[in-house]
């Protein structure tokens, strides 16, 4: 195959060089440029129209954010942030501007510290690398206003307390990767106000990005949205995130389920583990569940939803017309056991559809 041609934008001479050295390192990899600021940048995917770019978010002349507006959507090319710890929460406005992934800094400084990043940072790029073009989208992942106040309205006029249709759905369990934070968002912030379910999702995190993710998402909807820890009871309308770094698995203690995080396993491909979540959610929830497999590479869900599927519960795939990354999407579709495949917008109204708000 060609090479695949990358343009590293970063202010500091030390993270050039050694992102530069990570990236050159993986076959078929070429960095064609680099630039120390963001009108720099654009100079440089102008005249060299790479097919990746990384950029850090603390930039002189033109901030981070501008920046990655203007190469999502006047460029169409995907871009990885690579960013501090400390700069959590602007690691997720980047991604619901556009941004396909984020790798985490140790430290802010010029450090040997930075080299640790080599892994994750050579995974996601062969992961992109790997996609079809036609696999990755580049788009804002916002639900329309009128879409959001439609599902409001249609779940306000049909409330739990009618009596005419009792819920059967007791969890909801979600698992996203690349492009999942804004799909979350979106989901969670058009619910207009509790409703008596739990939720519980794995998203594709490294450690110490999860609880600024959940505290974020808590800001916009009606839900009670936390990092899981150990022990927390799973309550109806309260959406538990799996911490990064580790798995999230559901047991029955003394009549209640709870929440129990365990470290991943040498199998464990992806972390947080969807697989992992979702089994351990079949066997206790069984018929009584909804699984919905949203955005992202890979093939994390697929076996999760053999689970699912065996004890009777629901299942819920994002469609290729909205999903970043229909990777997941389409391994669980190929199962042949989904239930439903619907866009983006539509997932909040499909749960609430099968739980019998709807």
């Amino acid at each position: 195959m060609s090479s695949v041609r990358v343009v590293v934008i970063d202010d500091s001479a030390f993270s050039r060089r050694t992102i530069t050295k990570m990236l050159e390192g993986i076959k078929d990899i070429e960095v064609v440029g680099f630039a120390t600021n963001g009108e720099e940048g654009i100079q440089k995917v102008v005249a060299l129209k790479p097919d990746l770019v990384t950029i850090d978010l603390e930039m002189p002349k033109m901030d981070g954010f501008t920046l990655l507006r203007i190469l999502t959507t006047r460029f169409s090319v995907p871009v990885i942030v690579i960013s501090a710890l400390s700069a959590a929460d602007k690691v997720f406005k980047a991604l619901e501007l556009g941004a396909l992934d984020f790798v985490a800094k140790p430290s802010g400084s010029a450090s040997t510290d930075l080299l640790l990043i080599r892994d994750d940072l050579q995974q996601k790029v062969l992961q992109i690398v790997r996609h079809k073009q036609k696999d990755i989208r580049r788009f804002s992942r916002q639900m329309p206003v009128e879409e959001r106040v439609a599902t409001n309205r249609q779940a306000a006029e049909h409330p739990a307390s009618s009596g005419v249709q009792q819920t059967t759905i007791d969890l909801v369990a979600i698992g996203s990767s690349t492009g999942g934070p804004p799909a979350l968002q979106s989901i969670f912030s058009s619910f207009e106000h509790k409703f008596p379910f739990a939720v519980v999702v794995s998203q594709h995190m490294p450690t110490g990005f999860t609880r600024a993710f959940a505290e974020r998402l808590n800001r916009s909807s009606p839900f009670d949205i936390k990092e899981a820890e150990d022990g927390d009871p799973i309550i109806p309308g309260r959406i538990l995130i799996a911490p990064g770094g580790k798995n999230m698995i559901l047991e029955m203690c003394g009549g209640q389920v709870t929440a129990r995080i365990v470290p991943p396993t040498s199998s464990d491909l992806y972390v947080p583990s969807i697989d992992v979540m979702l089994e351990s959610c079949a066997a206790i929830y069984r018929k009584r569940m909804i699984a919905v497999i949203l955005t992202g590479m890979g093939n994390d869900g697929s076996k999760g939803v053999r689970s699912v599927h065996e004890q009777g519960g629901y299942l819920i795939a994002e469609s290729d017309k909205t999903a970043v990354v229909y990777g997941m999407p389409r391994e669980a579709v190929a199962t042949g056991l989904v239930d439903r495949i619907v866009p983006l917008p539509c997932v909040a109204r499909e749960i609430l559809v099968k739980s019998g708000f709807l």
